[in-house]
Formats: structure tokens, sequence, C-alpha cells
């Protein structure tokens, strides 16, 4: 092998060529290497697991043929428009316990986009509710409301954002008549909201009929006629009788069309799968490359929605607290298991997606952690907090994963940042046909969101 010697004067040239030549190299040369570097190990790791970088893309809002939908229950245009203004009237809550509350409540009072479509405190509160905030975090309890008369969730309220991947709704999954609910059929209780599973829809239809009804709204043909709905009904559902139309069932069927069509396409994350390389921070790919790598959590959150349909026991809290009202029964405890009456699905809860998660600050079905963060450490740690739950009814996924604080950092950064769509507000309406104030109209929200 042949060695080159330089003689003092030649190596003390060489050392100032290359001086000079480092000095012309800046930070943005060697952030882009880098950047690039992380890009292509992403778009491999992203490509390897699932096939294609489409396999994760969310499609527009308006391309009705690309997003999931019910075959019994079309998405058109028409139901969305209209599912888009009955998902946000307050002039259906109805059915109030009190006459001052009726007309001050929605679906909206509980999935408001202020709050990544999630309620803004631990327990969403419809009828009986009082107050908004900014973000829905100020919102309380009527005091002329007793704990028997208010409408509480006794679990932390799921987003309705990006719903259309999943065939099951509510976090046991008790709505929906296909997928794992085949076979359920004698837990679909006659006189129960879970009975509307017979009508044969998936889980976002089934749910949204029922839960109208359950949340103390109602419409008949003559609230239709003296709000300005009846024309929706009928573009909405023209082969349906006149008798039919103008009911809770429709009313579902457009809300459910038009919460297919909430999807946050507009994140860092899904610019950058379009083909936006500058997309996403430098940490943001080192967190979305522990994502789909070493912190495993894609084996749980795949997919376009960063969901699944399936469930695990991870040894989360239920509901609980000084805010929180009513009494949270063992079915509801019991998660999956309280729905199925089968002992192996005791404690599991369906896997959320993972999208808008900054816009909350409650996590988990108990809402027991209060940042994204902690929900990382937890699972970082795998160490159970409910003391209900047997060690021997955990997931077998329920492991420490062994991230350093570092790449607990990265992590956090690309589920709060990456996934954070900035633009929900394209999805509510700008008013009402009923001229109410949404998503609540008590005198304390309308002071709150200035709406008179």
């Amino acid at each position: 092998m042949t060695m080159l010697i330089l003689s003092p004067v030649k190596k003390i040239g060489f050392l100032l060529a290359f001086s000079l030549l480092a000095s012309c190299a800046t930070e943005n040369d060697y952030t882009e290497i880098t950047t690039e570097a992380e890009d292509q190990e992403l778009k491999s790791t992203l490509i390897k697991l699932s096939g294609s970088l489409n396999y994760y893309e969310l499609p527009n809002s308006t391309d009705y043929s690309k997003i999931p939908a019910d075959p019994k229950n079309p998405i058109t245009e028409e139901k969305v428009a209209l599912g888009k203004l009955l998902f946000h009237e307050t002039g259906i809550g109805l059915d109030g316990k009190t006459e001052t509350n009726k007309e001050t409540y929605s679906c909206a009072s509980c999935h408001h986009s202020a709050a990544g479509f999630q309620s803004g405190i631990q327990q969403g509160i419809g009828d009986g509710g009082m107050g908004f905030g900014t973000f829905g975090e100020s919102r309380i309890i009527d005091p002329l409301y007793t704990e028997d008369m208010i409408d509480v969730q006794p679990i932390k309220s799921p987003t309705v954002l990006n719903v259309a991947y999943q065939k099951l709704m509510l976090w046991n999954g008790q709505f929906g008549a296909t997928s794992k609910n085949i076979g359920t059929e004698a837990n679909w209780t006659e006189g129960t909201p879970k009975a509307v599973n017979l009508l044969g829809f998936e889980g976002i239809e089934t749910q949204a009929i029922a839960g109208l009804s359950v949340h103390r709204m109602t419409l008949d043909k003559t609230f239709c006629d003296s709000n300005h709905y009846s024309s929706l009904f009928d573009k909405a559902f023209p082969e349906v009788a006149i008798t039919e139309r103008y009911s809770l069932i429709y009313a579902g069927l457009a809300i459910a069309a038009y919460e297919r069509t909430i999807l946050s396409t507009d994140t860092n994350f899904q610019n950058w799968i379009k083909g936006d390389a500058d997309a996403m921070t430098s940490d943001e790919k080192k967190g979305a490359i522990l994502f789909f790598g070493k912190a495993k959590c894609y084996q749980c959150h795949n997919g376009p929605a960063l969901n699944s349909e399936e469930f695990y026991a991870l040894g989360m809290k239920d509901l609980e607290g000084p805010n929180v009202h009513g009494i949270i029964d063992d079915v509801t405890k019991k998660g999956r298991g309280g729905f199925t009456n089968t002992p192996s699905d005791n404690y599991k809860f369906k896997v959320p997606q993972l999208y808008n998660l900054t816009d909350v600050h409650f996590f988990g079905h108990g809402g027991s952690f209060t940042s994204v963060r902690d929900v990382i450490n937890y699972k970082n740690e795998a160490s159970k907090e409910n003391a209900e739950v047997a060690a021997s009814e955990l997931s077998g996924k329920f492991t420490p994963l062994n991230l350093t604080e570092e790449e607990i950092d990265f992590l956090t950064v690309f589920i709060e940042i990456s996934l954070s769509d900035k633009n929900l507000n394209r999805y509510v309406p700008s008013t009402l046909p009923t001229g109410l104030c949404f998503p609540n109209a008590d005198p304390t929200s309308r002071e709150d969101m200035h709406c008179n």
C-alpha cells in the first residue's frame, strides 16, 4: 500500500485547504444531509410495513369514493350538508330535563372542533351542562340539575375525527352490526341503545342513530318544516317515504355521513406522505422513525388514522376524581367484556386514533393522563395503574419499551406536532337554520363564545 507523505509545508497547506473547504459548508448543508437520510429511513420503514406510503394517506374530505363508507349508507354531498348542521344543532335538544335547558346542547357539546372533536373536559356533559370557555374546558353542571338528571358520559368521550376508519364505535365497540360484532347478537338487548344494531348498519351509523335518543335529542316533520330542514332532508333522502324521512334514523344517517368526512388531512405527517419533504422537521422525522420502529407504536396504531379495530387491556384507570359525576358501573369498567360478557375480553378497550391530541388535556378511556408524554411514559414503563385489573389480564403487548428520555421527546413531538391539523374549523357550519348558538346555547356558553 502506498502512503502519501507530505512535507511540513505541504501538510500545512493541505490542512488550510481542508479548513477553507469545511468553512464553506453551512449548518444547513449538514442538516439537509441528515434530513435526507431520515427521509429515506422513514420511507423505507413505512414501505416495508405497509407496501406503500399511500397506505397512510387520508383522502380528501370531499372525495367520497375514497372514504370508507357503510354500503347501506353511501356518502353524498346532500347527506353531508344535512349532517353537518344536525351534528351542531342545539335546536334538536328538545328532551332536556328542564325547560331552561332545552335547545342548549348538541352532539358537538361533547365532540367539538376546538377539542379535536372530543370534549374539552374529562367527562363530557350534554343536557345539564353550562359554559364552554375557549375549548370546552369550562363546561360544568348546571346547579339546577341533580346527579340523577344530568347527561354525562361514564367514560371519556372518544373523538369523531377519522372515524371512517373504524367499523365499531365506543371504547367497548358495542355499536355496529358488522366486523367483530358478528356473533354478539345475543347482546343487542331490546329496549337498550344496543338494539339499534338490529338495523344492520356499521358502528358510525348505529351510534349516530342511537346517540340522538340517548342524549335527549329529537325532531319530526313539524320541527323540520318550522326550521328550514325539510328541504335538506328531501335532498338527502329522496328515495325514502315522506312518512319515514323526517326521523331520528335518517337524521343519524346524515350525521354519520358527515362524521365520515371529518378527516385530519392537513397535518405535517400527511403533507410529508404526499411529497412535501420539508413538511416535517428533523425531530418529527426521528419521532416517526421511532413510532414505526423501536417504540412499536405501529403494532396497535396503524393505517391512515393510526388506530385499529383491536381491543387491549392496558390497566388504565376508569373515570375518577372530583369533577366526575355519576357512578361508573362494572359493565363500563370491563370495557369490551362488559358488552360481550366474555371474561377474556374484560378490561379491554378499543385502540384510539392519534390525530389532534394537543387539542385535549385528558387521555385514556378514563382521562387519567393529562399529556401525550404521560401516556408514552406509561407505555414505556408498562406498569399498570388500575388495581382492579389483574396482571394476568393485561395485554401481552404491554411490556417495557426501553426508550430513552430523548427518544420519548422525539415520539412526543411526532404525535403532538406532526399529527395536528390546525384547521378543523372547516368542518363547522357558520350558522344553523334555527339561528341558535352552538355547540352549546345556554346563557353561560353564549357569553363565553360571544354568541347572541
